[in-house]
């Protein structure tokens, strides 16, 4: 299964009354913004622009739809943690984003992007503790802005702090790129069975 290969854009919601109905396995990106989320996207999928970065923060307000092929799905959920945020701004992304991983019966897993020079920030951690039993890959991006003795210190320590699986990435380098891949696409293929939405 190459799924990653075949990303189209599929929908933008802009609240839970439109989002597409729930069909394939979907895998939702989520990341404080300006961490290399969309960046990450697109070295996933092989695509310079499937999902757009932005030198601005907190800049994606919706929850981005994208077909993995006919048995698949990509979603990326806007960031979070950005202070000039207004406040309504925020708690309309807690209800979005709430909403839709507390009720998606077909979520296979969330990616937690984070930046490997300052990963598991208090939001990090408030945000792992909101997805509850959810399957998680925490991807520890900007993995080249490291040294080796730097990147395998943070990759012990996240690994550690976490019951989750822990990679380093970098879009630059491509470091991670295809291991993630290919754990994904596993996930995608056997999603978890019986996961809870209380």
């Amino acid at each position: 299964m190459k799924a990653f290969s075949q990303a189209q854009f599929l929908a933008s919601s802009a609240g839970p009354a439109d989002m597409p109905p729930p069909g394939p396995p979907e895998l939702a990106f989520v990341g404080r913004s300006n961490v290399g989320k969309s960046s990450a996207i697109n070295a996933l999928t092989g695509r310079k622009r499937l999902a757009f970065t932005s030198k601005t923060p907190g800049r994606t307000q919706t929850i981005n739809f994208f077909e993995l092929g006919a048995g698949a799905r990509l979603v990326d959920l806007p960031g979070y943690g950005y202070a000039k945020v207004p406040q309504a701004v925020r708690a309309g992304w807690r209800t979005l984003v709430g909403s839709y991983v507390r009720s998606r019966a077909t979520l296979a897993g969330v990616v937690l992007v984070m930046d490997a020079r300052h990963p598991l920030t208090e939001l990090d951690l408030q945000l792992i503790e909101f997805l509850g039993d959810v399957r998680l890959l925490a991807l520890l991006s900007k993995a080249d802005k490291l040294s080796r003795a730097e990147q395998a210190t943070t990759l012990a320590n996240v690994s550690a702090a976490l019951q989750a699986e822990v990679r380093l990435f970098s879009s630059l380098t491509r470091q991670g790129v295809d291991e993630c891949r290919d754990l994904l696409e596993r996930w995608l293929t056997r999603p978890r069975p019986g996961r809870s939405l209380e």
